[in-house]
């Protein structure tokens, strides 16, 4: 397990390396005019060099059944997509299909929930209501709404999340530690943790490469993998959701919020904006290492904590975080300067 993880952040570092050389002369730069930027075009987007790692040690190291198969299709169809929509956008509408296609491979493949334990006691089953999706079999439809749900968000939190360089690879260096340890140690999964642990090896090596002052730029193929990948082993094997929202809890939340203030504005929450909290946070002054630093801090220490704790009490520390982001979120939303005065 440690040899293979070395081995990913060594073809990692050195598929970096590559895209610095490599993709100045294909012309794979990204776009700082569109955004107002007065910096050098970096290599875009680089995420791709993540996926490629992934894949190839992947396919190399793990038996292949029909989950697996689920997982390889769900990857490639995202990632081509996301490459795409970074190098050309592409309508909301398109994105938003491929996710939902993704996700549903993804639980028709057999990577999904039966069951969610409630922080109230007791169990809610989720494969209670079947339906018969003909050469698929019978398919829970409470579990394919849950499991589809939950990846659509993990996937959309982490992009949303790419604000600043260097951000979702920390993050998600943290998810993946944490659920790696969990497997391991928890649940006795070497399997999921191998898988893990090689994906943390792949965020790490990332972290030379996009952290500020950033030589390239992951992009939505990036971010949009690895989101997809925590919210994939969130799933795998059972299910350890909480533990990952807890990990990942100011992404997951902070788009969770943002989603709601733009619904009751009455515009749509697919469309962009600079109304994260990492926005709203460098609006007021703090510097981008600052912002990933705050990041890092909580998701490694409720990521810690969740390993310790039951459901009940991973439900208070859930409550906890909801009400550190609230208090950040109107920190930061509160308008810098004096008050201009009254006429």
């Amino acid at each position: 397990m440690l040899i293979l993880s070395i081995t990913a952040f060594i073809l990692t570092f050195l598929g970096y390396c590559l895209c610095l050389k490599l993709f100045p002369i294909l012309g794979f730069l990204d776009f700082p005019e569109r955004y107002g930027l007065q910096r050098p075009r970096l290599p875009y987007p680089a995420g791709v060099i993540a996926v490629i790692v992934f894949l190839a040690v992947f396919l190399f190291t793990t038996p292949i059944g029909m989950k697996e198969v689920g997982v390889i299709i769900a990857i490639v169809l995202l990632s081509i997509t996301a490459f795409l929509d970074d190098r050309t956008p592409l309508p909301s509408w398109v994105r938003l299909v491929v996710q939902i296609t993704v996700a549903f491979i993804v639980f028709a493949a057999g990577s999904r929930i039966y069951t969610l334990t409630s922080p109230f006691g007791g169990i809610l089953k989720l494969d209670s209501l079947l339906i018969d999706a003909g050469p698929l079999g019978m398919l829970p439809v409470l579990s394919g709404i849950f499991t589809i749900s939950w990846l659509l968000l993990t996937i959309n939190a982490l992009n949303w999340f790419d604000g600043i360089p260097g951000q979702v690879s920390v993050i998600s260096l943290i998810g993946f530690l944490m659920l790696g340890c969990l497997a391991l140690f928890r649940n006795s999964e070497p399997d999921t943790a191998e898988i893990a642990f090689v994906l943390a090896a792949i965020a790490a090596a990332g972290m030379f490469f996009d952290f500020p002052p950033g030589k390239v730029l992951l992009g939505d193929t990036g971010s949009m993998f690895f989101g997809l990948m925590l919210g994939l082993l969130g799933v795998y094997h059972g299910g350890k959701v909480a533990t990952i929202f807890l990990a990942l809890g100011i992404p997951l939340l902070d788009a969770a919020f943002v989603i709601l203030r733009r619904l009751a504005r009455g515009q749509s929450p697919l469309k962009g904006g600079r109304d994260h909290l990492h926005h709203l946070l460098l609006d007021k002054g703090w510097s981008p290492k600052q912002v990933i630093g705050l990041t890092a801090v909580l998701g490694t220490m409720f990521g810690v904590i969740a390993l310790f704790l039951n459901t009940a009490e991973k439900g208070i520390a859930f409550v906890a975080l909801t009400i550190i982001v609230v208090m950040l979120t109107r920190y930061a939303l509160q308008p810098t300067g004096p008050s201009p005065s009254a006429h």
